[in-house]
């Protein structure tokens, strides 16, 4: 497992590089355009489903609670989502679905490096915004467990 400071550096390397910049050039036209965020839903779902194995399972939990945020957005259920970290999420999706970035999808065990560390640099940054998020989901979860009992 790479220290700290290999992580660090991986995300900044990520962070500086042409696929970033090109992602997150993209990211504010996804955010306005509803079926294109649908899509990149659908995708980001469908290529972390794919990924087996143990070692996996953090990686599709953390894309699945993004996933979630970006739903609630699109449907227009949870708009408190600052534009910041929407483009953000979006970007990390689209870098995430690239099967060409800093180290290529294509090169087992070692292609998706970049993916994970720049997801967990991901949470890291939007902490705040996801606990936000998971308490109003809880809430919600709540309410329509009330809903179908009463």
């Amino acid at each position: 497992m790479p220290s700290a400071s290999t992580s660090d550096n991986i995300v900044v390397r990520i962070l500086k590089s042409i696929f970033f910049k090109n992602a997150t050039s993209k990211a504010g036209r996804y955010a306005r355009n509803t079926s294109s965020l649908v899509q990149l839903l659908k995708d980001t779902l469908a290529k972390s489903n794919s990924l087996k194995g143990a070692g996996y399972d953090a990686l599709r939990e953390k894309v699945g609670l993004l996933t979630r945020l970006l739903k609630a957005y699109v449907s227009g259920n949870y708009r408190t989502v600052p534009w910041k970290t929407l483009t953000r999420i979006i970007a990390v999706l689209l870098y995430f679905l690239s099967p060409i970035d800093l180290i290529p999808d294509l090169l087992p065990v070692v292609g998706l490096t970049d993916d994970i560390a720049l997801i967990v640099w991901l949470f890291n940054a939007i902490s705040d915004d996801l606990e936000s998020f998971r308490q109003w989901e809880s809430q919600q979860n709540t309410v329509s467990i009330d809903t179908e009992i009463g």
